[in-house]
């Protein structure tokens, strides 16, 4: 279902599917018939999948602007703010029916959830991908509802806040507890760890704290759970007549409830609450609780909520841990064991435990970061306990309106930080990796699912299998080659490889285009944070050249009438590409327009923005 879904996703053209939801209705019944064969229902599966999807991207139908707008007046209210440690986001909705998200500058105070605000705001629309098989803004701004971002540079509030709402209580306790602490671990704020601190934790392997999942559910239903049991297991009255884990684990489950929306419903909180919602189920049934089934059952759902989760990082990386968990830990039998192989097999669990997730979310991980940390498994094992017994409970204590628990969890965290800092310098910390292409990823996932749905007449042969489309996936990377020159699709911002494998840009400055620099960097296998090269360009014109095809490129406000001439009439240059768009009959096959990227071998690959997500339709 996942890759049908994929599918549709990763087309460059729309499909058009008539009658797509009665379609999606007739295949999810021949998929639960169970008389029909494994083969059709798989099938009817992966059919399902991408017709769904398709329905489900032409029904929500977000609107977007055409156009940048800049010194916009814009007038709506404001229904969520991203508390950042730079720079704070907050999410309006306009009058004209479009919800956008906005940065607020330095010195402009965040207003209040719920407030009529008039703000001045230069607005973009959300970008296309700046490469294949690369981030694509605009599709993950459509399917979350965001018409435009952008940012302001004055507001005003006309009418205050009223009513009621969670994103009310999320900014309450936000400013009663000022801290960056609370914002990550219990309200959901995925920026507020600062920046240099957190390149310090995801150096470490444990960067997966700050996005709340399974872990911090975990937490949180288990302390939940262990107070309410106590306290059943001291009333004879309920004891006497059910086991006093029902209701403990009826009230876990209510605080849950209450902690996924305090959170924010990000998508691998959902997912962590539907597998403990199973879970809990499960005990109360005297069901098995840890269940392949039970994770077929959470995906499901979330698939449903939103096909698009399923190219979004939060939802693989949550997914392929816990399915390679499962598969890892599913048929573990209870074994009676002293005090000394209790703490070994902790010992042991611990380790192993970290070893699988690493192991299924390292394609992820490389294909949406371009890194892997070397050393998770020492940064979980020694820092991972830190924060389960010792600052997650002081930073929950805290959020009720204990301060003095909120500053010693600080204090902790500063002495963490320092083991974590220790870590992240060591010899190799971060490797950067190749670009993943779509190609290897499908063979990584498919290696990696031989191996979890294994059956074990066959063993052998399912781990041969999926050990040789892993082996062709790596295949695939090592022999993926690098481009030697890229454009956006305005071809505003273009970079170029120079011999030593750097890149130099014609600008290093591009608000319009702000990830395009990380997306050019890491394609071409350098790291994002490495510096902007500027490319010498003269009176405006850049030359590049490499042994299959020279290029010529114009930058901004640039006249072209003569160099035009020059150029097509000059058989040594293959390629002209210029900011502005231009048309000249006679060398039309030499102007290269949208977005591309170049191998050295000359080979253009475009990028393809047409669409649904992409506004093109309009």
């Amino acid at each position: 279902m996942a890759f049908g879904a994929a599918l549709y996703f990763s087309l460059s053209y729309e499909p058009i599917i008539p009658y797509a939801i009665i379609l999606s209705g007739a295949l999810f019944a021949i998929m639960i018939w169970s008389r029909v064969p494994y083969i059709l229902r798989a099938v009817a599966t992966f059919m399902f999948g991408f017709v769904y999807a398709c329905a489900y991207t032409h029904a929500i139908n977000t609107p977007q602007i055409n156009s940048t707008m800049r010194d916009a007046n814009i007038i709506g209210d404001v229904y969520k703010i991203d508390f950042a440690n730079d720079k704070s986001r907050i999410y309006i909705n306009t009058d004209d029916g479009m919800h956008v998200r906005v940065s607020l500058g330095q010195n402009l105070g965040a207003p209040n959830v719920g407030d009529k605000i008039s703000a001045t705001a230069t607005l973009f629309r959300p970008a296309a991908a700046y490469a294949p098989a690369t981030f694509d803004y605009a599709r993950w701004a459509y399917f979350n509802g965001i018409s435009a971002t952008g940012y302001i540079s004055d507001y005003n509030v006309t009418n205050p806040a009223h009513g009621f709402s969670v994103n009310s209580i999320r900014d309450e306790l936000h400013k009663r507890s000022d801290s960056f602490l609370v914002d990550s671990l219990v309200l959901g704020y995925k920026n507020a760890v600062p920046k240099n601190d957190d390149k310090i934790w995801t150096a470490t392997g444990i960067g997966h704290v700050w996005s709340i999942s399974g872990f911090h559910m975990t937490l949180v239903g288990g302390w939940i759970f262990a107070i309410f049991f106590l306290l059943f297991r001291a009333i004879p009255y309920i004891t006497r007549r059910i086991p006093a884990r029902i209701p403990a684990i009826i009230c876990a489950w209510m605080g849950l409830l209450g902690y996924l929306f305090i959170s924010g419903l990000d998508v691998a909180t959902i997912r962590a609450f539907l597998m403990t919602s199973l879970v809990f189920m499960a005990f109360i049934f005297g069901r098995n609780a840890i269940s392949m089934r039970n994770i077929c059952m959470a995906f499901c759902l979330i698939f449903l909520i939103n096909p698009h989760y399923v190219m979004q990082p939060g939802f693989q990386l949550s997914f392929s841990a816990v399915f390679g968990l499962i598969w890892f830990w599913g048929n573990t039998q209870y074994v009676k064991r002293t005090r000394v192989q209790k703490i070994l097999r902790a010992i042991y669990v611990t380790i192993m435990t970290s070893i699988v997730a690493t192991i299924f979310t390292a394609p992820f991980v490389a294909a949406h970061f371009d890194a892997m940390p070397i050393y998770g498994l020492i940064g979980n094992m020694v820092l991972l306990p830190i924060f389960s017994f010792v600052i997650m409970p002081l930073v929950m204590i805290g959020a009720c309106g204990a301060g003095w628990a909120v500053n010693i969890a600080h204090a902790i965290y500063d002495w963490t930080l320092g083991i974590a800092n220790w870590i992240s310098d060591l010899p190799l910390s971060m490797i950067t990796v190749p670009h993943i292409s779509n190609t290897a990823m499908v063979c990584f996932i498919i290696g990696l699912m031989c191996i979890v749905f294994i059956r074990a007449t066959r063993w052998r042969e399912n781990y041969i299998i999926g050990a040789m489309f892993i082996c062709a996936g790596a295949i695939t990377v090592a022999m993926q080659p690098a481009p030697v020159f890229m454009s956006t699709y305005d071809n505003e911002l273009v970079a170029m490889r120079r011999a030593d494998g750097k890149l130099e840009f014609n600008k290093v400055r591009a608000s319009k285009h702000y990830f395009a620099f990380d997306t050019f960097l890491q394609i071409s296998g350098n790291a994002p944070d490495d510096t902007r090269h500027k490319h010498k360009c003269s009176r405006g014109v850049c030359e590049f050249k490499s042994d299959k095809f020279t290029l010529m490129y114009t930058q901004r406000f640039m006249s072209l009438v003569k160099n035009l001439e020059n150029w097509c009439a000059d058989d040594n240059v293959d390629y002209i590409v210029s900011y502005l768009d231009v048309d000249a009959p006679k060398c039309n096959h030499k102007i290269l327009r949208d977005a591309f990227i170049i191998y050295d071998n000359g080979r253009i690959e475009y990028v393809r923005s047409n669409r649904r997500w992409h506004n093109r339709h309009e």
